[in-house]
């Protein structure tokens, strides 16, 4: 990206969002216009699809935190006139509108002296591929940024794994001229201005800087016939197929990364790396606590004062559950290995809840032998501590 590329363009107004705003938002606002404006939701929409583009530009930048900090510094000092990278020069004199000359040398000379670095040398040096003023070519190696995608699974699938297949849009290597950005059976010429290098030297009075060469526009290489795929970038948008595995025992919201299914690196530097953030809905009867599986079983009152049997579904069929006579409502009880797979190869537990159902309504009968087990209980206190505590209250 050329130097007046980072001046002109508002990466925040392609966005919608503020300056200030927190890295969170800026994900929130890259998702929802990413969504509306994918190639696969506007086919054949050039418009479109160059919009999808350049908020990928801007998020590419925001979401980077060296990087934005860089584009936010730029836009300061060149932005506000001090500075004209197109024509040169300094405004305002020493006044308060003038650039400052020891800011502008500062990675040689305080940098030199304290051993840290900063100033506009440094800032340059960020953008344009050169670090304490000295230039290293805009041609070096550049790995290629990370890519992020959300995937969608059931409980189950999370439980026990699963392959998933996904469709992705994202810039890629370009396939016609394989990335070098010139028509296939010609090849890049080395820019004669920078000779390679892709920064130029220019004076200023008694100073002398580095900017990126305008011929080559930074990158060392003209391309005379542009690829007709890419237009001499070398990365086009694309869209493939993938097929991801997800791992037993996948939680909400966690990322699985797969390396080098990111955005192409520049000039040989190896492809960033896709993250997949998993979602995964609820299931209606299981719930999960860690390598743990959860459910809830409506019982009734004689069952959990006489005892019994429970039939309780599982992930996998059904088991057996024995309940002791006189288990409260509320207990829960452990049946081991129906849970979730670990890494180690072991299984977490099913957690067996039992609740007493009360009916809405109840016959003649039923009331009748109700008060007769109520009759037969009477001595039975339920509420001892609160009786006790009620106890001590009265005169």
């Amino acid at each position: 990206m050329s130097a007046r590329d980072w001046i002109e363009k508002d990466f925040y107004a392609e966005l919608g969002v503020p300056p200030d705003a927190p890295g969170e938002d800026i994900k929130k606002a890259y998702r929802k216009l990413a969504r509306e404006l994918h190639p696969d939701a506007n086919p054949g929409d050039a418009k479109a699809e160059a919009r999808f583009k350049s908020v990928s530009e801007a998020y590419g930048v925001l979401s980077d935190t060296d990087k934005r900090k860089q584009y936010d510094e730029a836009r300061r000092l060149f932005g506000s006139g001090g500075f004209r990278p197109g024509g040169g020069g300094f405004g305002g004199g020493s006044g308060s509108g003038g650039f400052d000359f020891g800011d502008l040398f500062g990675g040689a000379s305080s940098s030199a002296q304290a051993g840290g670095s900063g100033g506009i040398g440094d800032i340059l040096g960020g953008l344009f591929g050169r670090r304490g003023g000295q230039a290293a070519g805009a041609s070096r190696a550049q790995r290629g940024k990370d890519v992020e995608t959300e995937v969608r699974i059931d409980f189950t699938e999370a439980v026990r794994g699963a392959t998933v297949s996904l469709r992705l849009s994202s810039p890629a290597t370009c396939g016609t001229c394989g990335g070098n950005g010139a028509r296939p059976g010609t090849a890049p010429r080395t820019c004669t201005t920078c000779a390679g290098a892709g920064v130029v030297s220019r004076s200023q009075g008694a100073f002398a800087f580095s900017e990126p060469c305008r011929d080559c526009r930074g990158s060392g290489r003209i391309v005379d016939d542009p690829c007709g795929e890419c237009g001499g970038d070398g990365v086009s948008t694309r869209t493939r197929s993938l097929t991801v595995r997800i791992p037993a025992g996948v939680d909400d919201g966690q990322r699985i990364r797969l390396a080098g299914q990111g955005e192409p690196g520049r000039n040989g530097a190896p492809a960033g790396d896709l993250f997949v953030r998993v979602h995964v809905a609820p299931h209606e009867l299981f719930g999960r606590n860690g390598d743990d599986i959860t459910v809830t079983i409506p019982c009734t009152f004689p069952e959990l004062v006489l005892g019994t049997t429970l039939t309780v579904p599982t992930l996998e069929g059904k088991v057996s559950v024995r309940v002791p006579a006189g288990t409260t409502s509320g207990r829960t009880l452990r049946v081991r290995g129906k849970g979730v797979a670990r890494k180690d190869g072991t299984f977490g537990d099913l957690l067996v809840t039992l609740q007493v159902a009360v009916p809405s309504t109840v016959d003649e009968q039923a009331r009748a032998a109700l008060e007769a087990y109520a009759a037969a209980t009477a001595d039975f206190d339920p509420r001892p501590a609160l009786t006790a505590l009620l106890g001590r209250d009265e005169p």
